[in-house]
């Protein structure tokens, strides 16, 4: 056991003390023991040796599993330890509308954040043939899942997170895209757009774009109708038509919306689904809320980051080094521990509990990038650092990869595995030729391996290391955090790199730099240097100055998509969602997808 107190800032304490402590626990190295034997009970032999190597994986903050699990596994309490899921397709009717409502109630009740695809929704105006009512749209019941949220929710130290997409050739668009200009409205959700390659190339020739919906079963299909693949379809169905607008004017709402409020988000979904290792069996049109896990329906998000600060060796000098092989081998670790995660999870719906263990489907990544650049001496926004970054995560996505394939040896491949059909998906074909081959003998454990999250909150209680791959906010700022009694608490806090460099000396370490002084196309840069290295997606806020030119703003998510991003982000402040943190002279307020309510 470790003796010395890990906690180096009173943050970290506050965290750990609100989010993740069970009862009876004196300090988080009891929380880590409690994680590991709970997570070792997968295993059928050997459990208290896994749950020492679980143990010292987690020891010292090297492995930050999501906060679900840090905050349930082995507490006995009726809870996931999934951070998020993909919910149903939402059926066309009342009674299927309000079936979703529901299991998106049980879901949160056990403390899982809900996304979900509304395209399946008639526009609003549209008259229904089976009753003769006129539908009110999709934005119209999103309304009501917020306040569901808001109810379910209310109290404690954690805000419910949800995701809305819509199709950017649904006729209800529009009010989506400006459904949170609104102030007041719609505050649990985070809101992306589905955008699509035709639509995006429509943009680029200024041509019409067509608003579409399904023909229903026994509706006659009137007016002009076009074959299309819809959320929820095996293959193209007819649309009709509803009315035709110009596709470059579309493009500029959404992103002038984004500019003014920093939503809706974009997902480049055919750039996610040529890259998604079940292509051949999924249309994947929904994230988890912070956009690293692209999910089927009923998909569950099973996450955890390496704090690649633990892995740097000598820091602030000339021989300062990043441990690969200290990565790779906690890499190799931390997948079985999220498989495991699979095992010994309570599931709040029996679809998802289904889903999950078909494809055994795991999202591991990194967190601490900034930090460690600092350490390492590198610029954030330098060539060095991309390369840098890419080699941690080549050296995980192959650990991470080869430990799949090892213990689809020992407890057999997930059982949706299709061999040709897994190696010819478009992430399959750039993995190196002996794992290919592996694959091909052994099989794969797990359908996916790898995503960058936010990973903010536990980024925090890590001694407040920068979160996932995000450069760091400033050297010091003030957090509110909110609290179990549902009020908030500002705390004043400083990097971790700066925290190590100051029991050195004064002033700041020499490779330091803020998100403000990072140019952002360095912010797409380092997202596009690291996402043909991760199989599912990365979560990127792309911080930008209130200044900045709306013309630059939107060249940002045309570049985006030429980059072969799987979706974008960017984050201008504003006064709707104000700032994300504060510098000490500053008022914060609270971004749509701030501490309570992220992810991990």
């Amino acid at each position: 056991m470790t003796s010395a107190d890990p906690f180096s800032m009173e943050i970290a304490r506050h965290v750990w003390a609100t989010r993740y402590r069970a009862p009876g626990e004196s300090g988080i190295d009891a929380s880590w023991q409690r994680v590991a034997q709970a997570i070792a009970a997968a295993e059928s032999k050997d459990r208290e040796q896994w749950a020492g190597r679980f143990y010292r994986l987690l020891d010292q903050f090297r492995f930050l599993p999501g906060g679900r699990i840090l905050a349930g596994a082995g507490t006995g309490h009726r809870v996931t330890l999934f951070n998020c899921f993909v919910m149903g397709e939402i059926a066309d009717d009342l009674v299927s509308i309000f079936d979703a409502l529901k299991e998106g109630a049980l879901t949160m009740q056990q403390g899982g954040g809900v996304s979900y695809d509304f395209s399946t929704l008639r526009p609003a105006g549209m008259v229904a043939a089976a009753t003769g009512s006129i539908a009110s749209g999709p934005v119209s019941f999103m309304h009501i899942w917020d306040a569901m949220c808001a109810t379910m929710l209310s109290t404690g130290a954690r805000r419910g997170a949800m995701m809305a997409t819509l199709r950017c050739d649904h006729p209800d668009i529009e009010s989506f895209v400006d459904a949170k200009r609104n102030a007041a409205a719609l505050r649990h959700f985070n809101l992306s757009v589905q955008v699509s390659d035709d639509f995006m190339a429509a943009v680029a020739a200024d041509r019409d774009w067509p608003l579409v919906f399904p023909v229903h079963e026994g509706e006659a299909a009137e007016g002009d109708v076009m074959q299309r693949r819809w959320s929820g379809t095996a293959a193209p169905v007819p649309c009709r038509v509803i009315r035709t607008v110009k596709a470059r004017e579309l493009w500029q709402r959404i992103l002038r919306t984004a500019y003014d409020t920093a939503e809706p988000g974009v997902l480049f979904v055919d750039q996610i689904n040529r890259e998604n290792n079940l292509h051949d069996r999924e249309m994947l049109t929904a994230t988890n809320p912070c956009g690293e896990i692209p999910l089927p329906p009923y998909g569950a998000c099973d996450l955890g980051s390496l704090n690649l600060t633990a892995f740097v060796d000598s820091p602030f000098t000339t021989g300062a080094r990043l441990d690969l092989g200290a990565l790779a081998d906690s890499a190799r670790m931390a997948v079985r521990f999220l498989d495991n995660v699979i095992d010994v999870s309570r599931y709040p719906l029996p679809a998802q509990a289904e889903q999950s263990r078909r494809t055994r489907h795991i999202g591991l990544g990194i967190t601490g990038l900034a930090d460690a650049l600092v350490l390492l001496g590198l610029n954030y926004d330098s060539a060095g650092a991309r390369t840098l970054a890419a080699r941690a995560m080549q050296t995980l996505r192959d650990a991470a990869y080869r430990a799949s394939i090892e213990l689809a040896q020992e407890k057999g491949a997930f059982p949706d595995f299709a061999s040709d059909a897994f190696l010819a998906s478009g992430f399959a074909t750039r993995l190196p030729e002996d794992i290919r081959d592996a694959i091909a003998a052994h099989g794969i454990r797990n359908s996916h391996l790898l995503a960058i999250a936010p990973a903010g909150t536990i980024s925090l209680l890590a001694n407040n290391t920068s979160s996932g791959i995000e450069p760091v906010f400033a050297a010091e700022a003030e957090r509110r955090i909110l609290g179990t009694d549902g009020g908030y608490h500002t705390h004043r806090v400083l990097d971790y790199a700066c925290q190590l460099w100051r029991q050195r000396g004064e002033g700041l370490p020499p490779a330091f730099i803020e998100a403000r002084q990072v140019d952002p196309d360095a912010h797409l840069l380092m997202q596009a240097a690291l996402q043909p290295l991760v199989d599912n997606a990365i979560s990127k806020t792309i911080n930008v100055a209130p200044d900045i030119p709306f013309e630059r703003f939107e060249h940002l998510y045309r570049q985006a998509h030429t980059l072969g991003l799987k979706g974008c982000t960017v984050f201008r402040p504003n006064l709707i969602t104000g700032a994300i943190l504060s510098q000490p002279a500053e008022v914060e307020q609270v971004h749509c997808c701030g501490l309570e309510r992220e992810a991990d």
